[in-house]
């Protein structure tokens, strides 16, 4: 029976709090395991942005892996890291890993996927930030002050968006264009 370590991860603290990722996230390396006749026999999680190298919990993951001879198992690739050289780096660790998304993976595919991975983070956060500077162009408040903001604060703001989100499907709209007004 093949000894896997689970590893999942989150990036922000709301993330962690709301659990949704990391279940999902868990749904899926139990599935993989199971479907490959596999037993989980640890599990470590993270909630850290994927583009810090210096993570306890995956440090703590990798020594686990070696001691029990075990299979690092994470659910996407992404989840792991959007940067080439943190994959390299776990590829060259000698540690076996599977990513559930791309479980047939060659070195050389997963290279690749991590090399995309890495130009859309880039992608991304160029969108986001000519989407801000247009938004402060228009005169528009960007961000905020969260500095007064409790946790309490934060995840029932997280509660009114779910709530407006399932009124509006249930209601037929799902674009912002379709919205009444």
């Amino acid at each position: 029976m093949t000894k896997f370590i689970a590893y999942l991860r989150v990036s922000t603290q709301s993330q962690g709090r709301s659990g949704l990722g990391l279940e999902a996230q868990r749904e899926i390396v139990e599935a993989h395991a199971r479907q490959h006749g596999g037993e989980i026999v640890a599990e470590y999680v993270e909630v850290e942005s994927g583009r810090k190298d210096d993570r306890p919990q995956y440090a703590a993951a990798l020594k686990a892996c070696r001691k029990a001879k075990a299979t690092l198992l994470i659910a996407k690739l992404d989840r792991l890291s959007r940067r080439v050289s943190f994959v390299a780096n776990l590829m060259e660790s000698k540690v076996n890993f599977v990513a559930c998304d791309q479980p047939h993976a060659t070195p050389f595919t997963i290279h690749i996927l991590a090399a995309m991975a890495e130009f859309e983070a880039a992608q991304i956060s160029s969108r986001t930030k000519a989407a801000l500077k247009a938004k402060k162009a228009r005169g528009e408040r960007v961000g905020g002050d969260m500095t007064n903001v409790t946790p309490k604060g934060l995840e029932a703001r997280q509660e009114s968006r779910i709530a407006d989100k399932a009124r509006r499907a249930s209601a037929g709209l799902h674009d912002s264009s379709e919205w009444p007004c």
